[in-house]
């Protein structure tokens, strides 16, 4: 999101409650502390607009320094957690190992799971061995249409139809 007053990328959304409505607002940085500053100059909240700058000047020094977490890189294709953070892409596969720690957590609360399971078809049948049985006998109906040898071709068909009644399709 955009900064209301300027191109720069929104850092602060405050909601001023004024008459019993709310008004959203969304600054960078610079124009967070031009709203803010008015408020220092009324008697009955300087404890709020006080608060709101220790916020804003903290929140610009914890972006100036880099924590240790985000100064490891991976040795493979040396991208850094930081970079990993400001960017949202990983450089590559061993990235998951080097940073599992901290990519656990963060996958874990994105997903609601750390273990990707997939979808299966519905189509698909359960059981591996009927799974191949149905492949060979759509095979062998192929050969037998090829073949010109329509009952031998029915009788297959039959068969298939039999299985898949079986499977519950």
């Amino acid at each position: 999101m955009k900064c209301m007053k300027c191109a720069k990328v929104a850092t602060f959304h405050i909601t001023d409650i004024e008459r019993g409505k709310p008004h959203e607002f969304h600054f960078c940085d610079d124009h967070a502390r031009q709203h803010l500053a008015p408020m220092a100059d009324s008697s009955d909240k300087p404890a709020m607009s006080e608060m709101a700058k220790a916020l804003i000047g903290s929140a610009t020094e914890a972006a100036l320094e880099p924590t240790p977490v985000d100064q490891q890189t991976c040795p493979v294709c040396q991208i850094s957690f930081g970079e990993f953070r400001s960017t949202g892409r990983l450089g590559c596969p061993h990235d998951y190992e080097v940073f599992r720690d901290e990519l656990m957590p963060l996958l874990e609360n994105i997903h609601e799971a750390t273990r990707h399971n997939g979808k299966s078809p519905r189509r698909a049948p359960r059981d591996p061995k009927q799974q191949t049985m149905l492949i060979q006998l759509r095979n062998d109906l192929k050969r037998a249409v090829a073949a010109e040898d329509y009952e031998m071709a029915a009788r297959v068909r039959d068969k298939i139809k039999l299985l898949e009644q079986e499977l519950g399709r």
